[in-house]
C-alpha cells in the first residue's frame, strides 16, 4: 500500500484513494487463480518480464513447493480480508470465472463475486485491471455463461479503475481441456457425433498468446475491449477432422441431430465424472458465439499447433471437475 492511501480500518465505502503508480521495479501484479490454467499462463509471461506476482486463489494449498508466486487466499466472503490481499498491487489480471455451476456456485453467484472483487480494488487503490471475459457477451443473452460475463463486464465498466477488457472464444495450447478431450474422445471411440451441419465456427487463441496480450494491456493508461482471437477459424467440423487426421483416429465422424447433442454429452459426462459439454454451451457454440470477425490478436495458428502437439493431444483425459474442485488439483 502506498502511505498516501488510507489503511483498510480507515477507509470509508464510498472513498477512492489515489492509485498506485505502476513502474517496471515497483508494486505488485495479482493474477486470480495463478496455480490454474489461464492465469499460471499469465503469471508465468509476468514473471518473465521481472514482475513481482501475486496470487488471489480459493485453493493456496495448491502452490508448488518451489514457487515465485505470493499465494492469498480469495476470500468474497470478507471483504476486508479481500482488500487485505490486494494491499500493494499494481494491476490485477482477473482470470475469475465458474464454466458451469457446481458445488453450490453457479454464474449468478461468479457475476456478484466478480464485484466484490473489482470493488476491493477500487477501495485498495489498485490502477489497473485487465479481465478475461468471453467472444460476443450480451446482457440479453438466453445464456447464462455469455450473459454473465456481459453483467461482470458492465461491473468492471463502472467501478471507475482503468481497464482492458479481454474476449477470448476457446483457449489452446498447455494442459487445455477442450482440444485435448476431443482428441481423446476420437482416439477411443468408432464414431464421433457433430451437432446439425457442424458449420458453426471457432476462433481459438493460444494461452501463451493470450498472456502476452494481458501483459501487454497491463502496461497501457486507456480503457480498451479486445477480442483475444487467434488467424484460423474452422468450423467445428472442420476442428474435428483436423484433430482426427493428426491424431491417426479411424473413427467415423457423424452429424447428428442438435436436440441429441446435449443428452448424449451427459451420458458420456456420467461416465467420465465430468461436464463435458452443457447444453448452453453447445447452444452458444452452434449459434456463432465462439468466433469474431475481427483482426487475430494472437499470431499462433490453431493448425500448426496441433499438427505439432498431435503425438501428446489426447493421451489422458483432462477432468475439468477434478482439476477445479478436488483438493488435490492444481
Amino acid at each position: 500500500m502506498m502511505p498516501s492511501a488510507p489503511s483498510n480500518a480507515d477507509r470509508d465505502a464510498g472513498e477512492t484513494p489515489e492509485p498506485h503508480a505502476r513502474g517496471n521495479d515497483t508494486g505488485i501484479d495479482a493474477v486470480t487463480g495463478a496455480f490454474s490454467y489461464s492465469g499460471q499462463a499469465i503469471a508465468g509471461a509476468l514473471l518473465a518480464a521481472d514482475r513481482s506476482v501475486r496470487t488471489l486463489t480459493g485453493h493456496p494449498e495448491r502452490a508448488p513447493q518451489a514457487t515465485q508466486i505470493e499465494a492469498h487466499p480469495l476470500h468474497f466472503d470478507d471483504p476486508a480480508q479481500l482488500c487485505s490481499s490486494l494491499e500493494g498491487v499494481t494491476t490485477l489480471y482477473n482470470t475469475y470465472w465458474v464454466r458451469f455451476a457446481h458445488d453450490g456456485v453457479d454464474h449468478e453467484r461468479a457475476v456478484v463475486n466478480s464485484k466484490t472483487l473489482f470493488e476491493a480494488a477500487r477501495r485498495d487503490g489498485v490502477a489497473r485491471i485487465v479481465h478475461i471475459s468471453i467472444t460476443n457477451p450480451t446482457i440479453d443473452s438466453p445464456y447464462p455463461y455469455f450473459r454473465g460475463k456481459a453483467l461482470v463486464e458492465r461491473s468492471l465498466m463502472e467501478v471507475g479503475l482503468p481497464y482492458s477488457i479481454l474476449r477470448p472464444a476457446i483457449l489452446f495450447g498447455g494442459d487445455g481441456v477442450l482440444l485435448n478431450n476431443i482428441a481423446w474422445l476420437l482416439r477411443r471411440l468408432p464414431v464421433f457425433g457433430v451437432g446439425g451441419r457442424g458449420d458453426y465456427r471457432i476462433r481459438g487463441i493460444h494461452i501463451d498468446d493470450l498472456a502476452r496480450l494481458c501483459v501487454a494491456k497491463g502496461g497501457e493508461h486507456h480503457d480498451s475491449v479486445t477480442d483475444a482471437v487467434g488467424p484460423e477459424s474452422p468450423t467445428f467440423l472442420e476442428l474435428v477432422t483436423s484433430i482426427r487426421n493428426a491424431v491417426g483416429s479411424h473413427a467415423r465422424i457423424v452429424r447428428v441431430p442438435p436436440p441429441l447433442v446435449p443428452p448424449m454429452a451427459r451420458l458420456l459426462g456420467l461416465f467420465l465424472h465430468d461436464v463435458l459439454l452443457s447444453r448452453d454451451e453447445y447452444g452458444a457454440m452452434a449459434s456463432g458465439l465462439a468466433s469474431t470477425a475481427g483482426a487475430a490478436t494472437g499470431p499462433t495458428a490453431l493448425s500448426d499447433w496441433l499438427n505439432e502437439n498431435a503425438s501428446v493431444l489426447g493421451l489422458h483425459y483432462a477432468n475439468e471437475i477434478d482439476r477445479h474442485f478436488s483438493s488435490g488439483a492444481r
